[in-house]
């Protein structure tokens, strides 16, 4: 905790001297004014590059595959989303930085692979008809080798 504490003082005092030392050079408002504009950009592409990330997962899911570097690219852009609505430009410069699809992917598969970092799923199955409606093999089986009852039934009130 203590850790911690004293990394986000410390993170706290850097964006300071250095939102000071840029005011000094460009002015109080054009300071301000480009730490919003860095912050309204970057959720516009933190936006974008979660679609498209989405998609990949998707993509992965019904290939019967574990999306687990799209997940970690989605976390790391969630954070790229926090650091870049924070305002300051070192915090600006690690949320640009966690944008570029080449650094996350190779962070993802890096934190993926490690033994800290383990899913335990076996992945997801195929993609198929909800509760396995489809042609049958044989009469009263379904091609899971299930059988089938048919019945009627009656509604009393």
């Amino acid at each position: 905790m203590g850790k911690l504490l004293l990394l986000l003082v410390g993170l706290v005092l850097l964006e300071l001297t250095v939102m000071i030392e840029v005011g000094s050079v460009i002015g109080a408002l054009p300071t301000v004014g480009l730490l919003v504009l860095t912050a309204v950009l970057g959720s516009s592409l933190v936006r974008s590059e979660g679609i498209k990330t989405l998609f990949s997962a998707q993509q992965k899911m019904q290939q019967g595959e574990m999306p687990g570097r799209e997940v970690m690219g989605g976390m790391m852009l969630a954070l790229a989303g926090l650091l870049l609505i924070i305002p300051g430009f070192v915090t600006d410069f690690f949320g640009i930085l966690l944008l570029q699809p080449w650094l996350r992917n190779r962070l993802a598969d890096k934190l993926v692979g490690s033994s800290q970092f383990r899913m335990q799923m076996g992945g997801f199955p195929p993609q198929q008809p909800p509760f396995g409606a489809g042609p049958t093999d044989g009469p009263g089986l379904d091609k899971r080798g299930g059988t089938t009852i048919e019945g009627e039934f009656e509604r009393k009130e």
